[in-house]
């Protein structure tokens, strides 16, 4: 208990201070996370919508590929994107391993299947007759999809925030392809695993407690986007 209390007496210390390390790795986290996550937005909302609102050959086969994406193990992907981004791979050439494009890049594959899936379920639990009434009363298909956006807002918003919890504390594809160098690629999750294995469990509890701070603020607002757009 005393080493928990330790730990939480120098988060405080870190925030109040403003350890330019510890705020350097909390701005890198909020970035790559930050940026991931609107990729996947970009990627898996019109993919979703298209998945609930198309009917095609495979798509059944699809969307279970979407879905065993969701319980994708990050340490999977990070291989793989390794394996692209290393000097000899296909990708090599673009120099990208361990940089915080590389964290970027596995964590939007991380989050993506998690956005595209909520947001195909988001749609289909719609009422099929909204899309009938929307087109015949004279709407385009893009103004129908916004239409169905606009009333699937709430569980899309999950969406959004499952997808940015996915990578948040995500550790091992960053671990891998980032290689968590000091004021270059390290983040929160990656400097945790650091200073746990140096013993420095004082300083690792504070960065989790900033992790979780973190975590539970960004979703705090957009929980209260999403209830806001509730009582409307």
């Amino acid at each position: 208990m005393d080493l928990i209390g330790q730990g939480l007496r120098q988060a405080f210390t870190l925030l109040l201070n403003g350890n330019p390390e510890v705020w350097q790795v909390t701005s890198l986290s909020l970035q790559v996370s930050g940026l991931a996550t609107g990729l996947s937005l970009l990627i898996g909302l019109p993919l979703g919508t298209l998945l609930a609102l198309n009917r095609f050959p495979g798509r059944a086969f699809l969307l279970g590929m979407i879905n065993t994406g969701m319980a994708l193990p990050p340490v999977v992907v990070g291989l793989v994107v390794s394996i692209f981004l290393w000097r000899s791979g296909p990708l090599g050439e673009w120099h990208l391993i361990y940089t915080p494009a590389a964290i970027v890049i596995a964590q939007t594959i991380i989050a993506a299947p998690v956005v595209t899936g909520l947001t195909a379920a988001a749609l289909q639990a719609l009422d099929p007759r909204l899309r009938v009434q929307l087109l015949g009363l004279g709407a385009s298909r893009m103004q129908m999809v916004w239409a169905l956006w606009r009333e699937a807002r709430l569980p899309l918003l999950a969406a959004l925030m499952a997808g940015f919890g996915s990578v948040i504390s995500e550790v091992g594809a960053s671990m891998m392809v980032g290689g968590n160098i000091r004021g270059q690629t390290r983040v929160l999750t990656t400097a945790i695993v650091l200073e746990t294995g140096r013993g420095n469990f004082d300083l690792a509890i504070a960065l989790g407690v900033l992790l979780l701070l973190i975590t539970f603020l960004v979703n705090l607002a957009l929980t209260w986007i999403q209830q806001r757009s509730a009582r409307r």
